[in-house]
């Protein structure tokens, strides 16, 4: 008992008050995008009778918008700070998804993807500079893998709720989905304005102006977002039209949807921490090539079941899926983001985390893109060349381990304690001692 709760008490990352502040924001804002993210292509599809081509489409250009918006993002961090670019990025996809209710054809749909975009262009690499600033170098695995384990139980959460609320036969039931989004948003930037200091970036007179063309000459890092695309397109796009494929092609109901990705956040949240802490001292490139076949595994169980089972019993088995798929997750959230902070120079760190963010924003325009009107033709085609990608990308993550410096090939490891012997007695003791 007493191995197990010093394990326990092992897993406490120790990180500052702040950096809480910031996760208990993330966990709001996360529950409002988790009411809404299952639901997204469905309320398109089937209450607006938009097509799965034209919704893939509003995707992409969702991801479009983000990528142009991403260079001007990045140079902002770096001017004004994470926090202020994290607080914009949060207003304007609050407005964004207040207006979702008012959608009618496919460009309302084009144009409120595209001001969600740039607001996510400005909160990604706002939100993981400020989070580097807030943490010290040592503690910032466990602070990302905490911000993975917030925005998941969020997320499920939130799908649950919305699960319970939307309804294809109330088209008023999204309206409540899309208006309780767009408060968490406004809750965020409350919190960050009202108690979240960013520490001043030091200005050494040394160091030659910022440019992205410092960045562009990191050909490990560029390397390294280019494989992130394809963890994106491949894994968390193809994923996102789970809900649709369980419901139009499996029989799957709203609710079921809703359990699906709960059980995705419980994982999570059961054992991202622990995961963070097995990964100290371990290769960061091994893991996520780990994380690729796990995420190929899931892919062809969903194929499985798309295939032989419909309704309760394909739900069952696509709740397996998705924990395998979670289990990949956790594998990402402590390795991803401290390489980029590890990569990047200080005075460049904004930078490097919004071509981080672009990297995203470009598998988010390929995966619908691609995955959207693949779904219309034939949804069962869908699974096996996202297995196929996935398994490219692990040995991707292998052949790129051997270029990068030896400092940042693995997870930070807590030094280890050394017990000081004690000085022996003045005295030796008597016999009767």
């Amino acid at each position: 008992m007493q191995a197990l709760t010093g394990y326990v008490r092992g897993l406490d990352p120790h990180l500052p008050r702040a950096v809480w502040l910031v996760q208990a924001g993330g966990v709001v804002n996360s529950l409002g995008n988790g009411i809404v993210f299952p639901f997204a292509v469905i309320y398109l599809h089937n209450v607006r009778g938009i097509s799965f081509a034209d919704a893939g489409l509003a995707l992409a250009i969702g991801g479009a918008a983000a990528l142009a918006a991403g260079l001007v993002a990045g140079t902002l961090v770096d001017h004004v700070g994470g926090r202020n670019t994290l607080v914009l990025g949060l207003l304007l996809q609050m407005v964004a998804f207040a207006l979702f209710p008012l959608i009618r054809e496919p460009w309302h749909a084009y144009s409120l993807f595209a001001l969600d975009g740039v607001g996510a262009a400005c909160f990604w690499p706002g939100q993981s500079t400020l989070l580097s600033r807030l943490t010290p170098p040592e503690a910032r695995h466990s602070a990302y893998a905490l911000q993975r384990v917030s925005m998941n139980l969020g997320v499920g959460l939130g799908a649950l709720i919305g699960g319970l609320i939307a309804t294809t036969a109330d088209p008023g039931s999204f309206t409540t989905l899309f208006l309780i989004d767009a408060a968490t948003f406004l809750v965020f930037a409350t919190i960050l304005v009202a108690f979240v200091r960013e520490p001043p970036v030091s200005d050494r007179q040394d160091e030659e102006p910022g440019s992205y063309r410092a960045v562009l000459r990191d050909r490990n890092f560029l390397a390294f977002i280019g494989l992130n695309v394809l963890f994106v397109s491949v894994g968390y796009e193809v994923f996102a039209l789970l809900p649709p494929f369980a419901k139009n092609y499996a029989g799957v109901d709203e609710r079921w949807v809703g359990f699906i990705w709960l059980a995705n956040t419980l994982l999570i949240v059961l054992i991202q921490l622990p995961v963070a802490k097995a990964l100290e001292g371990r290769r960061r490139m091994a893991a996520l090539a780990l994380m690729n076949v796990l995420w190929a595994t899931a892919a062809l169980i969903v194929l499985v079941a798309g295939h032989w089972l419909t309704g309760t019993s394909a739900a069952i088995v696509f709740i397996i899926a998705i924990l395998v798929f979670g289990v990949g997750e956790t594998l990402q959230g402590p390795t991803q983001a401290p390489l980029v902070v590890d990569l990047a120079p200080e005075r460049l760190r904004g930078r490097y985390f919004a071509l981080s963010a672009m990297s995203w924003s470009a598998g988010a325009i390929l995966g619908p893109a691609i995955g959207g009107p693949l779904l219309g033709w034939h949804p069962l085609a869908v699974w096996p060349l996202a297995a196929v990608v996935c398994l490219f990308s692990a040995a991707g993550c292998l052949a790129l381990e051997r270029r990068l410096p030896e400092r940042v090939r693995r997870t930070p490891a807590p030094e280890p304690v050394t017990l000081t012997p004690l000085a022996p007695p003045l005295v030796a003791p008597g016999p009767g001692a």
